[in-house]
């Protein structure tokens, strides 16, 4: 398990939102979050978009993080 709930237990953290008030801004439930952040289960592709759209509402440095966070930097990808 885990990039995304890494990512976002990072940026929760960081930026101090709790994981209700991520939940509650997306319309899910609080244990929901919870699975995610503790890595107990991964979020679907959809969910993701909703996690970033979420934090935008919240916070856009947040949602820009957390997505930075899960995909890398593009530029570790590339071979010099």
């Amino acid at each position: 398990m885990g990039k995304a709930g890494k990512a976002l237990k990072q940026v929760l953290e960081t930026y101090s939102i709790s994981q209700n008030k991520l939940a509650v801004t997306m319309g899910t439930g609080r244990p929901n979050v919870h699975r995610w952040v503790n890595e107990i289960r991964d979020p679907v592709a959809d969910t993701l978009l909703e996690i970033r759209d979420a934090l935008r509402k919240i916070n856009p440095a947040a949602a820009e993080e957390f997505i930075r966070l899960y995909l890398g930097d593009a530029s570790d990808d590339q071979q010099v």
